[in-house]
């Protein structure tokens, strides 16, 4: 199979869909590997890499789209590149489709089979290849908290782990995931006061038992996030539904009840956002401030750390992608798990999560959406 490996063009987005390593296994299963000029340079990878590994350097992300049969990136494919896209081709990256119905379209009228890396399972009803970025996003969510947090960039002026004698800034995460263990796991070293509010008691009894007491675990209910986003000094957002939009866990009113300053970290963004007031921001201006508290809602955060996260993703992803490049489409017939990645074919909507949140009741109503986006 021909596969494709574009640069990113999202803002600020320094990784790349394949790593070296990566298409030397490929290339060494006898697979032709196209690499657009300067693709690995945000990872400090030039041409001479790809090359050396078994790749062809072409000089426009024109050409890859052009001659490839499965296209592999990292960020959900922008206007211009899913313009490119057509119905022989696989398209396998992160797509986040819920909040996008403009993309959506635009894969739909391509015809393009796109295979999301968040959607696709495991045999324990894990998110494999969304796990390595949230683990980064969930570490670095309390590195901008405690950038943000600081006085001159709008915050309450706190430090997360204060010092001897003055008390300790207190850290909410909202859900008990990856992204979440992670966050607390960062804050709770730093020596920040943390507690964790999900709804499986399940889970918190096992981060309970995974913290040994040094974190406060929390049933979610609407009454307990009040409480707790109150005297909050950051709030993380952490909260997944696969596939679908976040559910909007804090509201503009709840804002008003919070301390001046005070910080919020949506890492659910991507899926529209945790929070009412979240909108999407960049690397180059990462919060807005509404009401007094201030909002951290960048979209790509592992790219901002994207030599480990590329080789993080690369780890997670390259099985998968040997499968599709030795068996094509064919391959979901032995993998439903890769084949719970599949989001959109043949200009329907595939994914039942996806289709609800854009609107339809299940993946029967996909025809007349991509009717009505034509």
């Amino acid at each position: 199979m021909r596969i494709g490996i574009p640069a990113e063009v999202k803002s600020d987005e320094f990784r790349v869909g394949l790593v070296p390593g990566s298409v030397r296994e490929l290339a060494a299963r006898g697979h032709d590997l196209i690499v657009q000029s300067g693709a690995g340079n945000g990872i400090f990878v030039d041409d001479a890499a790809y090359q050396k590994a078994g790749a062809r350097i072409v000089s426009s992300a024109t050409e890859v789209f052009r001659e490839a049969q499965m296209i592999v990136k990292v960020k959900e494919p922008q206007p211009a590149e899913w313009k490119q896209l057509r119905a022989d081709q696989i398209l396998f990256t992160y797509l986040h489709l819920a909040p996008d119905p403009e993309q959506a379209i635009g894969l739909l009228r391509s015809g393009v089979a796109a295979i999301a890396y968040e959607t696709v399972t495991d045999v324990n009803g894990g998110l494999p290849l969304l796990a390595p970025m949230s683990e980064v996003a969930g570490r670095l969510s309390i590195e901008a908290a405690a950038v943000a947090l600081r006085r001159p960039t709008g915050g309450r002026g706190v430090l997360l782990g204060g010092v001897p004698g003055v008390r300790l800034a207190k850290v909410v995460v909202l859900g008990g995931g990856v992204v979440g263990t992670q966050a607390a796991r960062m804050a709770a070293g730093l020596g920040a006061d943390v507690t964790i509010i999900d709804k499986s008691l399940q889970r918190l009894r096992q981060l309970d038992e995974l913290f040994k007491g040094r974190v406060v675990t929390l049933v979610s209910t609407m009454t307990t996030i009040e409480q707790e986003i109150v005297a909050a000094d950051v709030v993380i957002g952490a909260v997944l539904v696969a596939g679908a939009s976040a559910p909007k866990l804090v509201t503009r009113a709840m804002l008003k009840e919070m301390k001046r300053g005070a910080v919020l970290v949506d890492v659910a963004i991507d899926q529209g956002g945790c929070f009412e007031t979240s909108r999407p921001t960049t690397h180059a201006h990462p919060t807005f401030e509404v009401d007094g508290i201030i909002h951290y809602c960048v979209a790509n955060m592992p790219g901002a750390v994207p030599v480990t996260s590329t080789q993080a993703l690369n780890n997670a992803t390259l099985p998968f992608i040997i499968k599709l490049a030795d068996k094509g489409l064919a391959a979901f017939d032995r993998d439903p798990h890769l084949a719970a990645g599949l989001n959109v074919n043949a200009g329907r909507i595939t994914h039942p999560a996806v289709a609800a949140s854009l609107g339809f009741d299940g993946i029967d109503g996909a025809r007349s959406f991509r009717d009505a986006a034509e």
